[in-house]
């Protein structure tokens, strides 16, 4: 049986940080379904790091939400997938997403969060409480306001979550998610 894997984004997602992680499951041969407060085409966003003291922004690339929020049986898939950008700043305020995020976290299904993913995590702030994990070193308050312990490091991993801190880090998390993607067992 084919796994499935959810990826949570909005507008002003990460370009690189959604299209590598949807390729690559596509790659792995993964049902890869992109959901958003509405199922419409995303505008994403690129961010580089250019010697500011934070990054800039550029419009990037259109990609498709094929469902939306209201819709996702959190239950139908896998394993979950949360880019960042600045989409993790409004689809958290979505009354439907901390509910599909906390249902990974207890059938303990893989989660992968990158960069600024961790803004919709503190929705959740149960089950990030007393667990370690990486992000965008902004995000650094809001992971530890929610109990958690920021790990300065671009990749970590705590149990079935791993975290990366922003789209160069992207193969080591893949890797790693892919690897507990395979791992699962499906309940049939």
């Amino acid at each position: 049986m084919k796994k499935k894997v959810l990826i949570l984004a909005g507008d002003a997602v990460e370009s690189l940080e959604i299209y590598y992680p949807y390729f690559r499951c596509l790659e792995e041969g993964y049902e890869t379904t992109i959901a958003a407060a509405t199922a419409k085409t995303l505008h994403t966003v690129v961010h580089d790091f250019i010697g500011w003291e934070t990054y800039s922004e550029k419009a990037g690339y259109l990609i498709e939400a094929n469902c939306s929020f209201d819709n996702v049986d959190p239950a139908d898939f896998d394993a979950l997938i949360i880019p960042g950008g600045r989409a993790p700043e409004h689809i958290r305020l979505n009354d439907h997403v901390p509910g599909i995020v906390s249902h990974f976290f207890d059938a303990n299904k893989p989660i992968a969060a990158v960069c600024h993913a961790s803004l919709v995590l503190t929705t959740v702030k149960e089950h990030i409480r007393n667990r370690e994990m990486t992000a965008y070193i902004a995000c650094k308050p809001e992971v530890e306001a929610a109990g958690a312990t920021y790990v300065n490091e671009p990749l970590h991993t705590d149990g079935n979550l791993v975290s990366g801190h922003a789209w160069p880090d992207l193969p080591g998390l893949m890797k790693e998610f892919i690897k507990q993607v395979n791992e699962a067992t499906i309940e049939v």
